[in-house]
């Protein structure tokens, strides 16, 4: 086996998980707040790649669409959670978990009746259409600006939720939301804005992956199923597990699509059942 081969499918898997990193840490912080398991997820990653399309189309510029997308698709899901999600806050769980599982399905159908069941087709810009020399290695350069985005993304979140006030509430309110009320905080209004910045997360992660993995109404189902081994396997509700576990199965994935490549998705489940075999908190996981 070639070992440039190999280093070039382990930087691949890098990047892919960081595309799992950004849709894990929008459930994390969807359920680290709200207690809503969100299956919508994925049809709003599939929703960010389609809004890039249509906003492509209209003015040729990809740079605008990365920049728009998680405003818009941000702004959509505030809108599911003021006008689908608040009222069931004061009923079971089962039922927000059950109205995102339908509302996905809505969602695929209504991009179906709007734009086909077929793909759509969708190119990186052309300023990063050719390949990167690193030593002896070609790296698409759409790829390497794909991770660094994705990075600049964790490491902005991190900061926002580190160093503002909001931020401050959303984390207290993820440990005890009683307590955070008592103090007078608005705690709908945090709870639309933390649903609202992790929609958007899923948008950018949709818009980013689009032109290397595609554009088509089920891109959200894999992907979805991905983010949540990832949310599993770092640990529910830690930060940096979820970055951890998605750069882990990024690589278990990518090298074993390259080595056994019909054993990729076992490869990925395997690692998972491993993890909670040895550690069922997850790898940073708080135990009880």
């Amino acid at each position: 086996m070639n070992s440039t081969l190999v280093i070039t499918q382990i930087m691949t898997g890098v990047v892919g998980g960081l595309v799992y990193v950004l849709l894990a840490l929008g459930l994390t912080l969807i359920f680290g707040l709200m207690r809503v398991v969100n299956f919508a997820h994925g049809a709003f990653y599939m929703l960010g790649a389609y809004t890039a399309v249509v906003i492509v189309s209209l003015t040729g510029n990809f740079w605008l669409a990365l920049i728009m997308v998680p405003v818009v698709v941000g702004l959509g899901g505030l809108g599911v959670e003021r006008g689908l999600i608040r009222p069931l806050y004061a009923r079971s769980d089962y039922d927000s978990l059950l109205l995102t599982f339908g509302l996905s399905f809505v969602i695929v159908e209504l991009v179906k009746l709007g734009f086909g069941k077929l793909g759509q087709p969708f190119s990186a810009p052309p300023a990063l259409s050719d390949t990167l020399a690193i030593g002896s290695i070609y790296f698409p350069k759409y790829l390497a600006f794909m991770g660094l985005a994705a990075i600049v993304a964790v490491v902005a979140l991190w900061l926002f939720l580190q160093r503002t006030d909001l931020g401050l509430t959303i984390r207290a309110g993820t440990q005890d939301s009683i307590m955070v009320r008592a103090l007078g905080v608005d705690f709908d209004r945090t709870r639309a804005t933390v649903f609202a910045l992790g929609i958007a997360l899923a948008g950018l992660a949709g818009v980013l992956n689009a032109p290397f993995a595609g554009v088509n109404p089920d891109m959200g189902l894999q992907i979805l199923i991905f983010a949540f081994v990832t949310v599993v396997v770092g640990g529910l509700g830690s930060y940096w597990g979820a970055v951890a576990g998605g750069l882990l199965i990024g690589v278990v994935y990518s090298l074993t699509s390259l080595l056994f490549p019909q054993l990729a998705q076992v490869a990925v489940f395997s690692l998972m059942a491993l993890v909670l075999l040895a550690r069922p908190a997850g790898l940073l996981g708080r135990t009880a």
